[in-house]
């Protein structure tokens, strides 16, 4: 049984990458709170990333880092803690995780690993300074590492267009802020969390043996097109 580890699994996008693969998975997620779930191929650790020590592993064959932050501020607005605190859980929690796990990830079975960026590293959006920064910091290690771990480790990303997550609640926190986020897409519609976890288990699947080291938009045309 493939064994993953979800850094961030209990809500959102982490969320539904441990539901979908739960039945055929053996499942380990690492985040502060449990999931509102219980199964046989679960194991769950009580931790926060940034300040606690991980738990050591002999293998595993796939791991999925999920930690976000939406900081949506005017440049004047934001302090140097601001970009310090999203660079923290978006990059360097992120190395810090593949760094532990690297040599457990060595003895998996066709191993890999899924980090998340934004649309916002890519397409230019007022009041985005510092995820844009952290956003683009993860596409770099993405293409440095998938080069470095190649042919062992495969690496890729995902940057999504805004998702319905608690994460985004304040965004969309209405019928009309919704339908407004929709039209603002020229596929006028944005992210359902389970939308993104089919595209990270893809990524982890056998089915993409050919792909490392890419990122992925999920965008609703977002970035692509202008109508």
């Amino acid at each position: 049984m493939k064994t993953i580890v979800i850094v961030g699994g209990s809500k959102g996008i982490g969320n539904a990458v441990l539901m979908q693969n739960l039945e055929n998975c053996r499942i380990i997620n690492i985040s502060r709170t449990a999931p509102d779930i219980t199964h046989p191929n679960l194991i769950h650790f009580a931790i926060d990333v940034l300040g606690d020590p991980l738990p050591e592993f002999e293998s595993m064959d796939a791991l999925v880092y999920c930690p976000g932050s939406i900081n949506l501020k005017p440049i004047l607005g934001l302090s140097l803690d601001d970009f310090r605190n999203d660079f923290e859980i978006n990059v360097v929690g992120a190395v810090k995780v593949i760094q532990h796990y690297l040599p457990a990830l060595k003895k998996g079975e066709n191993p890999s690993i899924v980090l998340f960026s934004s649309v916002a590293a890519k397409l230019g959006m007022p009041f985005h300074a510092s995820i844009a920064a952290s956003k683009a910091a993860v596409e770099g290690l993405v293409k440095s590492l998938g080069a470095e771990l190649a042919p062992l480790i495969r690496i890729n990303a995902i940057a999504p267009t805004i998702t319905e997550t608690s994460l985004s609640a304040s965004i969309l926190r209405n019928d009309r802020m919704k339908e407004n986020m929709k039209e603002r897409h020229p596929l006028k519609n944005y992210l359902k969390p389970e939308e993104v976890g089919r595209m990270a288990g893809y990524l982890i699947s056998e089915d993409a043996a050919s792909i490392s080291g890419q990122v992925f938009a999920m965008d609703y045309g977002l970035v692509s097109f202008k109508l």
